[in-house]
Protein backbone atom coordinates (compact mmCIF):
# COMPACT_ATOMS: atom_id res chain seq x y z
CA UNK A 1 0.00 0.00 0.00
CA UNK A 2 1.50 3.04 -1.12
CA UNK A 3 1.38 6.61 0.87
CA UNK A 4 -1.59 7.98 -0.82
CA UNK A 5 -4.04 4.86 -0.50
CA UNK A 6 -2.84 5.73 3.76
CA UNK A 7 -3.30 9.02 3.75
CA UNK A 8 -7.11 8.86 2.37
CA UNK A 9 -7.99 6.28 4.61
CA UNK A 10 -6.78 8.04 7.34
CA UNK A 11 -8.70 11.25 6.62
CA UNK A 12 -12.14 9.17 5.87
CA UNK A 13 -11.61 7.40 9.60
CA UNK A 14 -10.84 11.23 11.31
CA UNK A 15 -14.26 12.90 9.80
CA UNK A 16 -16.02 9.16 10.72
CA UNK A 17 -14.96 9.69 14.25
CA UNK A 18 -15.53 13.41 14.35
CA UNK A 19 -19.42 12.67 13.57
CA UNK A 20 -19.59 10.32 16.30
CA UNK A 21 -18.03 13.01 18.49
CA UNK A 22 -20.48 15.33 17.42
CA UNK A 23 -23.62 13.23 18.07
CA UNK A 24 -22.75 11.70 21.31
CA UNK A 25 -22.39 15.78 22.63
CA UNK A 26 -25.63 16.65 21.22
CA UNK A 27 -26.88 13.70 23.00
CA UNK A 28 -25.27 14.14 26.35
CA UNK A 29 -26.34 17.68 26.64
CA UNK A 30 -30.35 16.66 25.42
CA UNK A 31 -30.10 14.87 28.59
CA UNK A 32 -28.98 17.08 30.76
CA UNK A 33 -31.20 19.53 29.99
CA UNK A 34 -34.45 17.00 30.26
CA UNK A 35 -32.64 16.23 33.51
CA UNK A 36 -32.71 19.60 34.85
CA UNK A 37 -35.99 20.34 34.25
CA UNK A 38 -37.52 17.27 36.03
CA UNK A 39 -35.42 18.98 39.44
CA UNK A 40 -36.27 21.86 38.82
CA UNK A 41 -39.70 20.78 38.62
CA UNK A 42 -39.31 18.17 42.15
CA UNK A 43 -36.98 20.93 44.02
CA UNK A 44 -40.40 23.65 44.86
CA UNK A 45 -42.27 21.98 47.26
CA UNK A 46 -44.02 25.48 48.04
CA UNK A 47 -45.50 26.34 44.30
CA UNK A 48 -46.14 23.12 41.94
CA UNK A 49 -46.58 20.54 44.67
CA UNK A 50 -48.92 22.51 46.57
CA UNK A 51 -51.06 23.65 43.79
CA UNK A 52 -51.51 19.70 42.75
CA UNK A 53 -52.48 19.08 46.26
CA UNK A 54 -55.40 22.31 46.82
CA UNK A 55 -56.64 20.99 43.04
CA UNK A 56 -57.11 17.48 44.30
CA UNK A 57 -58.52 18.47 47.81
CA UNK A 58 -60.98 20.68 45.49
CA UNK A 59 -61.61 18.08 43.51
CA UNK A 60 -62.67 15.87 46.20
CA UNK A 61 -64.75 18.71 47.56
CA UNK A 62 -66.49 19.00 44.42
CA UNK A 63 -67.06 15.52 44.63
CA UNK A 64 -68.31 14.72 47.77
CA UNK A 65 -70.74 17.54 48.11
CA UNK A 66 -71.79 17.50 44.71
CA UNK A 67 -73.87 20.81 43.35
CA UNK A 68 -77.12 21.44 45.05
CA UNK A 69 -80.31 22.50 43.86
CA UNK A 70 -80.17 26.07 45.26
CA UNK A 71 -76.88 27.13 43.32
CA UNK A 72 -76.15 28.74 40.75
CA UNK A 73 -73.68 28.00 37.62
CA UNK A 74 -70.94 29.62 39.67
CA UNK A 75 -71.62 27.38 42.64
CA UNK A 76 -73.60 30.31 44.65
CA UNK A 77 -76.32 29.96 46.56
CA UNK A 78 -79.83 31.67 45.04
CA UNK A 79 -81.86 33.81 47.44
CA UNK A 80 -85.51 32.60 48.19
CA UNK A 81 -88.23 33.88 46.19
CA UNK A 82 -90.47 36.41 47.61
CA UNK A 83 -94.42 35.10 47.14
CA UNK A 84 -97.45 35.19 48.33
CA UNK A 85 -99.89 32.26 49.47
CA UNK A 86 -103.39 31.87 50.16
CA UNK A 87 -105.12 29.43 52.28
CA UNK A 88 -106.59 26.41 50.09
CA UNK A 89 -110.38 26.40 51.47
CA UNK A 90 -113.86 24.83 50.40
CA UNK A 91 -117.28 26.40 49.61
CA UNK A 92 -120.12 26.35 47.02
CA UNK A 93 -119.00 26.87 43.41
CA UNK A 94 -121.55 27.15 40.45
CA UNK A 95 -121.75 27.12 37.18
CA UNK A 96 -124.01 29.88 34.93
CA UNK A 97 -126.07 30.18 32.42
CA UNK A 98 -125.41 34.03 31.21
CA UNK A 99 -126.84 36.85 29.45
CA UNK A 100 -127.54 40.25 29.08
CA UNK A 101 -130.80 42.35 28.74
CA UNK A 102 -132.64 45.37 29.79
CA UNK A 103 -134.54 45.88 32.92
CA UNK A 104 -137.92 47.41 31.89
CA UNK A 105 -141.00 47.90 33.97
CA UNK A 106 -143.45 45.49 33.28
CA UNK A 107 -146.15 48.35 33.38
CA UNK A 108 -145.76 51.37 31.90
CA UNK A 109 -148.21 53.39 29.33
CA UNK A 110 -148.40 55.98 27.40
CA UNK A 111 -151.06 59.10 28.98
CA UNK A 112 -152.58 60.52 25.99
CA UNK A 113 -154.89 63.00 25.79
CA UNK A 114 -159.13 61.68 25.95
CA UNK A 115 -160.79 65.53 25.42
CA UNK A 116 -159.12 68.83 23.33
CA UNK A 117 -158.29 71.75 25.56
CA UNK A 118 -155.49 74.05 27.38
CA UNK A 119 -153.38 73.04 29.43
CA UNK A 120 -154.77 74.73 33.14
CA UNK A 121 -152.92 73.05 35.67
CA UNK A 122 -149.57 70.78 36.17
CA UNK A 123 -149.54 68.83 39.27
CA UNK A 124 -146.41 66.75 38.79
CA UNK A 125 -142.96 66.50 36.78
CA UNK A 126 -140.53 63.96 35.89
CA UNK A 127 -139.76 61.45 38.45
CA UNK A 128 -142.68 62.62 40.84
CA UNK A 129 -144.11 59.43 42.73
CA UNK A 130 -147.70 59.10 42.08
CA UNK A 131 -151.14 56.81 42.83
CA UNK A 132 -153.57 55.39 40.96
CA UNK A 133 -155.98 57.87 40.27
CA UNK A 134 -154.26 60.93 40.91
CA UNK A 135 -154.37 64.29 39.26
CA UNK A 136 -151.52 64.75 36.80
CA UNK A 137 -152.62 67.93 35.25
CA UNK A 138 -156.02 70.08 34.23
CA UNK A 139 -157.50 71.19 30.89
CA UNK A 140 -159.70 74.72 31.08
CA UNK A 141 -163.06 72.96 31.88
CA UNK A 142 -165.07 76.15 31.57
CA UNK A 143 -166.90 75.08 28.06
CA UNK A 144 -167.11 71.61 30.18
CA UNK A 145 -168.58 72.68 33.04
CA UNK A 146 -171.58 74.75 30.77
CA UNK A 147 -172.35 71.96 28.77
CA UNK A 148 -172.69 70.19 32.16
CA UNK A 149 -175.14 72.85 33.24
CA UNK A 150 -177.40 72.52 30.16
CA UNK A 151 -178.09 69.04 30.34
CA UNK A 152 -179.40 69.16 34.17
CA UNK A 153 -181.55 71.79 33.09
CA UNK A 154 -182.60 69.61 30.09
CA UNK A 155 -183.13 66.33 32.31
CA UNK A 156 -184.93 68.21 34.91
CA UNK A 157 -187.84 69.71 32.41
CA UNK A 158 -188.01 66.12 30.99
CA UNK A 159 -188.66 64.48 34.41
CA UNK A 160 -191.39 67.24 34.94
CA UNK A 161 -192.86 66.85 31.95
CA UNK A 162 -192.79 63.12 32.40
CA UNK A 163 -194.47 63.17 35.69
CA UNK A 164 -196.99 65.32 34.48
CA UNK A 165 -197.48 62.78 31.13
CA UNK A 166 -197.69 59.86 34.20
CA UNK A 167 -200.50 61.63 35.47
CA UNK A 168 -202.37 63.00 32.66
CA UNK A 169 -202.42 58.89 31.03
CA UNK A 170 -203.85 57.69 33.90
CA UNK A 171 -206.84 60.37 33.44
CA UNK A 172 -206.82 59.70 29.98
CA UNK A 173 -206.17 63.36 28.77
CA UNK A 174 -203.00 62.37 26.60
CA UNK A 175 -202.46 59.80 24.26
CA UNK A 176 -200.18 56.65 24.76
CA UNK A 177 -198.69 58.12 22.00
CA UNK A 178 -197.66 61.74 23.73
CA UNK A 179 -197.08 59.62 26.97
CA UNK A 180 -194.00 57.26 25.07
CA UNK A 181 -192.77 60.21 23.59
CA UNK A 182 -192.01 62.36 26.83
CA UNK A 183 -190.76 58.99 28.69
CA UNK A 184 -187.49 58.80 25.40
CA UNK A 185 -187.33 63.09 25.89
CA UNK A 186 -186.63 61.99 29.57
CA UNK A 187 -183.95 58.89 28.91
CA UNK A 188 -182.55 61.26 26.30
CA UNK A 189 -181.69 63.95 29.05
CA UNK A 190 -180.56 61.33 31.00
CA UNK A 191 -178.16 60.37 28.81
CA UNK A 192 -177.31 63.76 27.18
CA UNK A 193 -176.22 64.64 31.14
CA UNK A 194 -174.28 61.15 31.38
CA UNK A 195 -172.28 62.55 28.79
CA UNK A 196 -171.42 66.32 29.68
CA UNK A 197 -170.11 64.54 32.76
CA UNK A 198 -167.80 62.34 31.44
CA UNK A 199 -166.58 65.09 28.91
CA UNK A 200 -165.80 67.35 31.98
CA UNK A 201 -164.10 64.18 33.63
CA UNK A 202 -161.73 64.02 30.77
CA UNK A 203 -160.44 67.39 31.35
CA UNK A 204 -159.18 66.40 34.66
CA UNK A 205 -155.74 64.21 33.70
CA UNK A 206 -155.48 61.17 36.33
CA UNK A 207 -152.67 58.20 37.04
CA UNK A 208 -153.72 55.11 35.41
CA UNK A 209 -152.31 52.58 38.03
CA UNK A 210 -149.76 54.10 40.72
CA UNK A 211 -145.75 54.03 40.22
CA UNK A 212 -143.57 57.26 38.67
CA UNK A 213 -144.08 59.80 35.77
CA UNK A 214 -140.99 59.35 33.65
CA UNK A 215 -141.60 61.48 30.84
CA UNK A 216 -143.78 64.70 30.87
CA UNK A 217 -144.39 65.87 27.00
CA UNK A 218 -147.40 68.73 28.26
CA UNK A 219 -146.58 72.44 29.15
CA UNK A 220 -148.71 74.70 30.91
CA UNK A 221 -150.87 76.58 28.40
CA UNK A 222 -150.24 74.22 25.68
CA UNK A 223 -153.59 73.30 23.31
CA UNK A 224 -153.62 69.64 23.46
CA UNK A 225 -156.10 67.75 21.17
CA UNK A 226 -157.76 64.06 21.75
CA UNK A 227 -154.42 61.62 21.26
CA UNK A 228 -151.80 63.76 21.85
CA UNK A 229 -149.14 62.10 24.06
CA UNK A 230 -148.96 63.36 27.79
CA UNK A 231 -146.77 61.40 29.85
CA UNK A 232 -145.86 57.96 30.28
CA UNK A 233 -146.35 56.40 34.11
CA UNK A 234 -144.18 53.63 34.63
CA UNK A 235 -144.55 50.90 37.46
CA UNK A 236 -141.30 49.89 39.09
CA UNK A 237 -142.65 47.33 40.99
CA UNK A 238 -142.17 44.38 38.99
CA UNK A 239 -138.70 44.97 36.62
CA UNK A 240 -138.00 42.58 34.48
CA UNK A 241 -135.78 41.40 31.53
CA UNK A 242 -136.43 38.75 28.88
CA UNK A 243 -133.15 36.74 27.79
CA UNK A 244 -133.01 34.32 25.37
CA UNK A 245 -130.91 30.79 25.68
CA UNK A 246 -130.29 28.22 23.81
CA UNK A 247 -133.20 25.23 23.83
CA UNK A 248 -130.35 22.61 24.95
CA UNK A 249 -129.54 25.29 28.19
CA UNK A 250 -133.18 25.13 28.64
CA UNK A 251 -133.54 21.59 29.95
CA UNK A 252 -133.42 21.65 34.00
CA UNK A 253 -134.58 24.92 34.51
CA UNK A 254 -137.84 25.13 36.22
CA UNK A 255 -140.21 28.40 36.66
CA UNK A 256 -139.19 30.36 40.07
CA UNK A 257 -135.27 28.99 40.14
CA UNK A 258 -133.67 32.18 41.56
CA UNK A 259 -130.93 34.27 39.36
CA UNK A 260 -128.26 36.90 40.04
CA UNK A 261 -128.63 39.88 38.47
CA UNK A 262 -125.77 42.66 38.12
CA UNK A 263 -125.88 45.95 37.36
CA UNK A 264 -123.44 46.96 33.87
CA UNK A 265 -122.85 50.62 34.63
CA UNK A 266 -121.84 49.11 38.71
CA UNK A 267 -120.75 45.91 39.10
CA UNK A 268 -120.91 46.19 42.69
CA UNK A 269 -124.66 46.85 42.57
CA UNK A 270 -126.25 42.85 43.04
CA UNK A 271 -129.05 41.93 43.50
CA UNK A 272 -131.99 38.43 43.04
CA UNK A 273 -134.21 37.12 40.80
CA UNK A 274 -136.32 34.58 39.79
CA UNK A 275 -137.55 33.01 36.76
CA UNK A 276 -140.95 34.30 36.60
CA UNK A 277 -142.11 32.42 32.73
CA UNK A 278 -140.10 29.70 30.09
CA UNK A 279 -141.72 30.58 26.77
CA UNK A 280 -143.18 27.14 25.60
CA UNK A 281 -141.81 27.49 21.95
CA UNK A 282 -138.74 27.82 20.40
CA UNK A 283 -138.17 30.54 18.04
CA UNK A 284 -137.42 28.80 14.98
CA UNK A 285 -135.29 31.58 13.35
CA UNK A 286 -132.70 31.41 16.02
CA UNK A 287 -133.36 28.13 17.99
CA UNK A 288 -133.54 29.84 21.39
CA UNK A 289 -136.12 30.10 24.27
CA UNK A 290 -137.43 33.19 26.02
CA UNK A 291 -137.32 33.64 29.42
CA UNK A 292 -139.13 36.00 31.22
CA UNK A 293 -136.86 36.96 34.52
CA UNK A 294 -138.50 39.25 37.65
CA UNK A 295 -136.48 41.38 39.99
CA UNK A 296 -136.83 40.79 43.61
CA UNK A 297 -136.37 43.88 45.72
CA UNK A 298 -133.55 46.07 43.20
CA UNK A 299 -131.69 48.33 44.77
CA UNK A 300 -132.92 52.52 44.55
CA UNK A 301 -130.42 53.30 42.15
CA UNK A 302 -131.40 50.76 39.34
CA UNK A 303 -133.69 52.30 36.54
CA UNK A 304 -136.06 50.93 34.23
CA UNK A 305 -133.96 50.07 30.77
CA UNK A 306 -130.59 49.61 32.87
CA UNK A 307 -128.61 47.43 30.99
CA UNK A 308 -127.78 44.19 33.17
CA UNK A 309 -126.01 40.94 33.50
CA UNK A 310 -128.11 37.31 34.16
CA UNK A 311 -126.73 34.82 35.48
CA UNK A 312 -128.49 31.41 35.88
CA UNK A 313 -127.36 28.46 38.45
CA UNK A 314 -127.11 25.65 36.16
CA UNK A 315 -125.74 23.32 38.68
CA UNK A 316 -124.02 23.99 42.28
CA UNK A 317 -121.45 21.45 43.51
CA UNK A 318 -121.58 22.46 47.70
CA UNK A 319 -118.32 21.22 49.30
CA UNK A 320 -115.82 21.83 46.47
CA UNK A 321 -112.21 22.31 46.88
CA UNK A 322 -111.59 26.16 45.91
CA UNK A 323 -108.82 27.28 44.07
CA UNK A 324 -107.88 31.60 43.76
CA UNK A 325 -108.25 32.02 40.15
CA UNK A 326 -104.16 33.94 39.93
CA UNK A 327 -102.57 30.56 41.83
CA UNK A 328 -103.50 28.74 38.85
CA UNK A 329 -101.44 28.32 35.39
CA UNK A 330 -102.40 26.66 32.23
CA UNK A 331 -100.61 25.38 29.42
CA UNK A 332 -102.49 23.75 26.68
CA UNK A 333 -104.91 21.08 28.09
CA UNK A 334 -102.64 21.05 31.35
CA UNK A 335 -103.17 23.31 34.74
CA UNK A 336 -100.47 22.98 37.72
CA UNK A 337 -100.06 25.02 41.42
CA UNK A 338 -97.44 25.55 43.24
CA UNK A 339 -97.50 25.04 46.85
CA UNK A 340 -95.61 26.48 49.87
CA UNK A 341 -93.93 23.73 51.88
CA UNK A 342 -91.34 23.77 53.98
CA UNK A 343 -89.39 27.04 52.77
CA UNK A 344 -89.60 25.65 48.79
CA UNK A 345 -92.08 25.27 46.28
CA UNK A 346 -93.55 21.92 45.04
CA UNK A 347 -95.37 22.13 41.80
CA UNK A 348 -98.82 20.18 41.76
CA UNK A 349 -100.42 19.28 38.67
CA UNK A 350 -104.63 19.97 39.17
CA UNK A 351 -107.58 18.71 37.42
CA UNK A 352 -109.87 21.84 37.19
CA UNK A 353 -113.87 21.40 37.88
CA UNK A 354 -116.38 24.86 37.82
CA UNK A 355 -114.87 28.09 37.88
CA UNK A 356 -117.12 31.20 39.54
CA UNK A 357 -115.66 34.60 39.48
CA UNK A 358 -112.50 34.66 41.13
CA UNK A 359 -112.63 30.96 42.53
CA UNK A 360 -111.28 27.51 40.70
CA UNK A 361 -112.45 24.08 41.77
CA UNK A 362 -110.18 21.78 42.15
CA UNK A 363 -110.72 17.87 41.53
CA UNK A 364 -106.98 16.43 42.43
CA UNK A 365 -103.46 17.76 43.04
CA UNK A 366 -104.37 19.37 46.36
CA UNK A 367 -106.03 19.29 49.72
CA UNK A 368 -107.83 22.10 52.01
CA UNK A 369 -105.68 23.49 53.75
CA UNK A 370 -102.44 23.90 51.87
CA UNK A 371 -101.06 26.95 51.29
CA UNK A 372 -100.89 27.74 47.84
CA UNK A 373 -99.09 30.60 46.08
CA UNK A 374 -101.02 33.52 44.75
CA UNK A 375 -98.27 36.02 43.68
CA UNK A 376 -94.33 35.74 42.58
CA UNK A 377 -94.77 32.16 41.15
CA UNK A 378 -93.93 32.79 37.62
CA UNK A 379 -90.11 31.84 37.83
CA UNK A 380 -90.31 29.18 39.77
CA UNK A 381 -89.43 25.70 39.76
CA UNK A 382 -89.61 21.90 41.78
CA UNK A 383 -88.03 22.88 45.10
CA UNK A 384 -87.16 26.44 44.35
CA UNK A 385 -86.90 28.22 47.80
CA UNK A 386 -89.20 30.79 48.81
CA UNK A 387 -89.95 33.17 50.89
CA UNK A 388 -93.39 33.73 52.06
CA UNK A 389 -94.49 37.88 52.61
CA UNK A 390 -97.34 38.48 53.71
CA UNK A 391 -99.92 40.05 51.27
CA UNK A 392 -103.57 42.09 52.01
CA UNK A 393 -104.64 40.99 48.87
CA UNK A 394 -103.98 37.41 48.75
CA UNK A 395 -107.43 35.75 47.70
CA UNK A 396 -110.59 35.58 49.93
CA UNK A 397 -111.77 32.51 48.99
CA UNK A 398 -114.84 32.98 51.57
CA UNK A 399 -115.89 36.15 49.80
CA UNK A 400 -118.36 36.18 47.29
CA UNK A 401 -116.81 35.88 43.51
CA UNK A 402 -116.85 39.07 41.61
CA UNK A 403 -118.96 37.11 38.65
CA UNK A 404 -119.67 33.86 37.77
CA UNK A 405 -118.30 32.46 34.91
CA UNK A 406 -120.19 30.27 31.94
CA UNK A 407 -120.01 27.07 33.44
Amino acid sequence: MNLSSRRKRALVFSMVLLAVVVAASATGLYIHRKSGAAATAQGQPGSRGQGASSGVALASTKTAGGTPADKGKNGEEKAPVPVSVAAIGTGPVSSYISSTANLVAESEVKVLAEAEGRVAELHVEEGSRIGKGQVLAQLVKDDTEIALKKAQVRLENARINFERAEQEVADHLISREQFDKDHLDLQIAQQELAEAQWRLERTTIRAPFGGRVTERFMKLGQHVRPGDQLFTVSDFDPLIAKIFVPEKDVYGLKEGREVRITLKANEQTRFSGRIRQISPVVDTATGTVKLTIEAKEPPAEVRPGAFVTIDVVRTTHPQAILLPREAVIRELQDAYVFVAAGGVAEKRTVALGLEEGGRVEALSGVKPGEQVIVAGQGGLRQGSPIKVIPSPEASDLGAAADRPARG
